[in-house]
């Protein structure tokens, strides 16, 4: 009889732990929600901010970055486009991990850092050499008249649409592109 009376107890005490960790799912929902991954190209022009599942909630382009031609504004675009996604997703393991790996015996960190490094050609070594660091929130300080850094280019419809600035008077092509593209944009609402 003591050993069923010992065999329940170990029973009821996995309940508890189960119990313990599904209390965990909620909150790790709310951190999956809340999630951001902001990455800044390495001249600072591009910013974009993933959030869960590689959904992009930002774009910030620089004057700099508009001064740029579109090929290479284009690229700049997408490269760190591309690196914020995939910081979105390494924190997004993160979190599993330290909610309900353990209990399930999962390490979903080292299963995207695995998938990422065989889809770059690379190591899992080499890219976790290559992740960016935090970066510094502060940026060198831009006139007033040549802040674009708050204009979301993903902009919310609920919002009044604001018309583009005007373009310097000796605007290159990839200026007239760009100010030609949001005036387009514009203009089929």
């Amino acid at each position: 009889m003591d050993r069923l009376v010992a065999e329940f107890d170990k029973f009821q005490d996995k309940l508890k732990q189960a119990e313990a960790q599904f209390a965990k799912v909620g909150d790790m929902q709310e951190e999956l929600t809340a999630l951001e991954a902001e990455v800044t190209s390495p001249d600072r022009a591009v910013t974009v901010v993933a959030g869960p599942s590689g959904s992009i909630k930002d774009l910030r382009l620089t004057p700099d970055a508009l001064r740029q031609q579109p090929d290479q504004l284009a690229t700049s675009i997408l490269a760190t486009l591309h690196k914020a996604v995939a910081e979105s997703a390494r924190k997004q393991a993160g979190i599993v991990d330290e909610h309900v790996g353990t209990a399930f015996g999962l390490n979903v960190s080292d299963q995207v850092l695995e998938a990422q490094a065989a889809g770059l050609g690379t190591t899992v070594e080499e890219l976790e050499s290559n992740l960016p660091e935090e970066q510094p929130q502060q940026a060198a300080p831009v006139r007033d008249d040549e802040d674009f850094a708050n204009n979301d280019l993903l902009r919310d419809d609920r919002r009044t649409p604001q018309a583009p600035p005007p373009a310097p008077p000796s605007a290159s092509a990839g200026d007239q592109f760009l100010k030609n593209l949001f005036n387009d944009e514009e203009d089929h609402r």
